[in-house]
């Protein structure tokens, strides 16, 4: 029997965000089913179930050997070694290894391209305002305009992207996702002005900074990227943020796209690092 793929998660007190975790982990469990390896999920924190709970009911099912994979983009912070630290003194018999983080393989970046696509097709549509839905910001297609407010032709060359990426107090991690910028324009996006870097918190600049820089480089239309996994809070903050800017700068015509999200490309590439990391084992 294979060892367990463990799938690490921050943890959020968003539904959206718990819920597409898992859903993920559902379609990694029918994935990886016929193989009989077992896949579980936990949350470091804010969240049920946590990574303790999903540890010990691994370890009561007979699995002292498991493969760690932190659910991120970036590079694994400190807070994922030290949960699992702690779970091994819990657990004495309990060994384990890392897969390695999500990013920014080629068919991430492919995601991304995805997304951003989907976001530039509603620009042929009636124009997509941001607002607020109840308490949360949302796109929401405008079925009738006056004629005038209708967008005029822009051409990619006239169109920026911003690549928003969490933010982080580590200075390595933060780079990681200016160099997934540069990536992601030269792989899938050079047809735009740009793609510049934000982020959601915790460091400059931020998507409102994003924002401004594409406004003075002489966009007219500026495409919000999220490099996230999931919905959730994160996202919420990204559309917020782009809607307080949008709203002191109507010339400029913003667009969100989507996270990447719960997908069966996403799932090949976790399978993937999971199949790697049962190589190291001996």
């Amino acid at each position: 029997m294979k060892p367990p793929l463990l799938l690490i998660g921050q943890g959020s007190q968003d539904d959206a965000y718990a819920a597409e975790f898992g859903r993920f982990v559902h379609r990694l469990r029918c994935r990886l089913d016929q193989t009989g390896a077992d896949v579980s999920g936990g949350y470091l924190e804010r969240a049920s179930p946590r990574l303790s709970d999903s540890v010990a009911s691994l370890v009561a099912r007979g699995h002292h050997r498991l493969v760690a994979l932190p659910m991120s983009l970036s590079r694994m912070s400190e807070e994922f070694p030290a949960a699992m630290e702690l779970e091994q003194k819990r657990h004495p018999t309990l060994m384990y290894d890392y897969g390695r983080p999500l990013g920014p393989d080629p068919r991430v970046l492919g995601l991304l391209a995805e997304r951003l696509n989907e976001a530039a097709t509603e620009i042929s549509k009636p124009r997509a305002a941001l607002e607020l839905v109840g308490a949360r910001p949302r796109l929401r297609a405008v079925d009738s305009l006056p004629v005038e407010d209708h967008p005029v032709h822009i051409e990619p060359g006239e169109t920026a992207v911003v690549l928003v990426g969490e933010g982080s107090t580590d200075a390595t991690a933060n780079a990681e996702i200016h160099r997934v910028s540069r990536l992601f324009w030269e792989t899938h996006a050079y047809d735009f002005m740009t793609v510049e870097t934000a982020f959601v918190s915790v460091t400059p600049p931020g998507v409102p900074g994003g924002l401004e820089r594409c406004r003075r480089l002489g966009a007219k239309r500026v495409i919000v990227v999220p490099y996230l996994l999931f919905a959730g809070g994160l996202l919420e903050r990204v559309w917020a943020q782009a809607l307080a800017y949008g709203a002191g700068h109507p010339d400029l015509d913003i667009r969100c796209a989507e996270v990447i999200g719960d997908c069966e490309t996403l799932a090949d590439v976790v399978i993937d690092r999971y199949e790697e990391a049962l190589q190291l084992v001996p």
